[in-house]
């Protein structure tokens, strides 16, 4: 079972899930990422298809061309959890970068 975020956790949610930001219109965090062409924002994709499923949480997200736009939520937790802290840190370390 998910835990929801803490008031602390939230507080603290730009060291906790670097490069992550609060949606505008919901309970969630969000992040863009930008490749140079459609392969490599596909690949990507599979990627963290591979982690969610592995992780079994599994995001809300889109692609047009070159950019792939991901929101992550809990939605039997009703809004952020630990799991969705867990797929960005996930996902941040797919990137090799910090928070991963």
């Amino acid at each position: 079972m998910a835990t929801a975020l803490s008031a602390a956790d939230r507080a603290n949610l730009a060291a906790l899930a670097p490069h992550w930001a609060p949606a505008t219109d919901r309970d969630a965090i969000r992040r863009e990422f930008l490749f140079r062409d459609f392969s490599e924002a596909w690949g990507f994709m599979t990627r963290v298809a591979l982690l969610a499923e592995k992780l079994d949480h599994h995001p809300d997200w889109s692609n047009v061309w070159n950019k792939v736009t991901v929101e992550l939520t809990t939605h039997d937790a009703g809004g952020l959890s630990d799991r969705d802290l867990r797929l960005a840190r996930a996902i941040n370390a797919l990137l090799g970068e910090p928070g991963g």
